[in-house]
């Protein structure tokens, strides 16, 4: 008895689940298309094939269904860039990595879509705009604080640390995301030669000329 109670259990949360992925998935494609204001909840219920009530039960709002979306941006965020920046690590190879980490976060569609929809939606609905924001600064601050930290120790030369992060992810966003963003391929240029010459532009402007030692 006791095993039959728990396989409904865990057959109804394996439902839920598969209904909230569907509402989720759904709320993905008709956001994009539609906007998120043109979108309502029987709509999302409709393309998502749930009833309802269900859709009731899984999320109260559509505002809360975009939350929800936006906790997975951020842990998408979380696993593609580096959790730490060694200091001590040579400047162009901790660069490499960030810049590499940004570029193949570029290639996942389901990122780009949700962009895209902020962008058309913010002006509209601002809180959209402030609640992605507030998820993408911190990864930022974090380039912003290892310029910041080798500026101090003298190997970089950036007297706004903040904007020379914008910079940096300036040049790489220019070449593989805004493309994307209006309805262009990239550039047919190679990911190494994209990092290699952003690092490159980069360090030409901000590296500290070494002194020489006789």
């Amino acid at each position: 008895m006791d095993t039959h109670t728990g396989s409904n259990e865990a057959g109804a949360k394996a439902r839920q689940g598969g209904s909230r992925e569907a509402i989720i998935e759904a709320a993905g494609r008709l956001f994009l298309d539609r906007g998120f204001g043109s979108v309502s909840m029987d709509d999302l219920a409709k393309a998502s094939g749930v009833a309802r009530r269900t859709l009731y039960n899984q999320f109260e709002t559509k505002e809360e269904i975009f939350r929800e979306m936006l906790l997975r941006v951020s842990g998408q965020l979380e696993d593609a860039f580096p959790s730490g920046i060694e200091p001590d690590g040579d400047v162009e190879d901790v660069l490499r990595v960030i810049a590499r980490a940004i570029l193949e976060f570029h290639k996942k569609p389901e990122y780009c879509g949700f962009l895209r929809m902020v962008v058309a939606d913010s002006r509209q609905f601002p809180w959209i705009a402030e609640e992605f924001a507030a998820v993408m600064e911190p990864r930022t601050e974090r380039l912003v604080h290892y310029l910041a930290h080798l500026t101090a120790l003298e190997i970089l030369d950036c007297r706004n640390p903040m904007l020379a992060a914008h910079q940096f992810m300036g040049m790489l966003n220019e070449i593989s995301l805004w493309p994307w963003m209006i309805g262009r391929e990239g550039l047919p240029l190679a990911a190494d030669e994209v990092v290699d010459e952003t690092i490159r532009m980069f360090l030409q402007r901000y590296r500290r000329p070494q002194s020489k030692e006789n």
